[in-house]
């Protein structure tokens, strides 16, 4: 199938909401970093994004507050606000084994090391990998409408990211924009395979190829594959 090229906003908006469908795990001590890292270094794609609580006052800014890392079936919400960015999960940051997807990676590598300096490897930018397939949109809420056919909701982005509890809303809008890249990419990858190599972002803005998408997992029992997990919002 080809892609549509550009879809408006109302087309957008027409369409059933995107949800994740899996387990959403908030991460706020030490020992659950620990055991989220264990897992997710069993993969070998995962989805990435990041979370900042949005600034009202000229001059005020805050830093990363939420990390997403999705797998398939579990999305994991490393609240950075309250636990630190350790070496655990900086190894799985910086392996280019486990290629990280998202939507303007640079930004959030970028907003990551103001928390701690780290080498970055492995990341996949959609804004880069659309092209390939005559995509011309940027956003993540596009992509989504494009490929996938599901609106991403946004109405929980400038919400309160360190507050003392993450709502429902919330957690469900961090899982579903961490999951939801792998997903576009997987479908991409599976609908219409493109010749050629993923483009692989690492620190400093170094780029280099990677040949016919992730490599197969050591651990066949737990191997990334593709999934469907798109549920639709029948409000």
């Amino acid at each position: 199938m080809a892609y549509q090229s550009v879809i408006d906003n109302d087309s957008v908006a027409a369409l059933p909401a995107a949800r994740f469908g899996g387990r959403i795990v908030v991460v706020d001590t030490d020992e659950m970093v620990e055991a989220a890292c264990r897992d997710l270094q069993q993969y070998d794609m995962i989805g990435f994004d990041t979370e900042t609580r949005p600034s009202f006052r000229a001059g005020v800014s805050y830093k990363v507050s939420l990390l997403q890392l999705s797998t398939p079936d579990v999305c994991y919400l490393i609240r950075l606000c309250r636990v630190r960015l350790s070496n655990s999960i900086l190894k799985i940051l910086g392996s280019r084994r486990i290629l990280k997807v998202g939507v303007d990676v640079g930004g959030d590598i970028r907003a990551l090391h103001a928390l701690r300096h780290f080498r970055a490897d492995g990341f996949v930018d959609l804004q880069t990998e659309a092209p390939r397939w005559g995509i011309e949109e940027k956003s993540l809420r596009k992509l989504s409408a494009l490929v996938l056919g599901m609106r991403i909701s946004k109405a929980q982005r400038l919400s309160n990211w360190e507050a003392g509890v993450l709502t429902e809303q919330q957690r469900e809008y961090a899982a579903t924009d961490a999951w939801v890249s792998m997903h576009i990419l997987e479908r991409m990858m599976t609908d219409e395979p493109r010749e050629g190599e993923l483009t692989i972002i690492a620190s400093a803005g170094e780029e280099t190829k990677q040949a016919d998408g992730p490599k197969p997992s050591k651990r066949p029992s737990r191997r990334h594959h593709v999934r469907k997990r798109v549920t639709e919002d029948r409000k």
